[in-house]
């Protein structure tokens, strides 16, 4: 389990790579293509992640079905991208939706759909502290 240092660490390393995808790119591309150049980035500076992470949803106990986050990273802090002109209510809250039915401390919004990257650090205010 990462501390809070090494999670605000490595959402700092998640955000250059954005930037310089951002600043290589540019804005106007889809989703898809900023998910796999990002990917290729975070690669490239050896930061662990999945891409496309698939997890299952439960209420009360009970699978209701599977949902795809953009990214994890390093198991503990999720990446949800967009390529929006602008960022609306919805996005935030379903990356904040992901945290909470991951039960992740931390995660990111990122949107390249802007002229410069936007991005929002998020926190789960729900996190269950897990026990071994």
């Amino acid at each position: 389990m990462m501390t809070k240092e090494d999670q605000n660490k490595i959402t700092h390393d998640i955000i250059a790579c954005a930037m310089e995808v951002h600043n290589v790119l540019g804005n106007g591309f889809p989703e898809v293509i900023y998910q796999r150049a990002l990917s290729i980035e975070m690669k490239l500076r050896q930061i662990p992640h999945q891409r496309e992470f698939e997890m299952p949803i439960f209420y009360k106990g009970f699978d209701v079905g599977n949902r795809r986050v953009d990214f994890l990273v390093l198991n503990e802090i999720s990446v949800e991208i967009k390529a929006k002109i602008q960022l609306e209510d919805g996005h935030l809250a379903q990356a904040i939706n992901y945290l909470e039915a991951y039960n992740l401390q931390t995660g990111l919004l990122l949107n390249f759909g802007a002229k410069s990257l936007q991005f929002n650090r998020l926190f789960n205010k729900k996190y269950k502290e897990k026990t071994l």
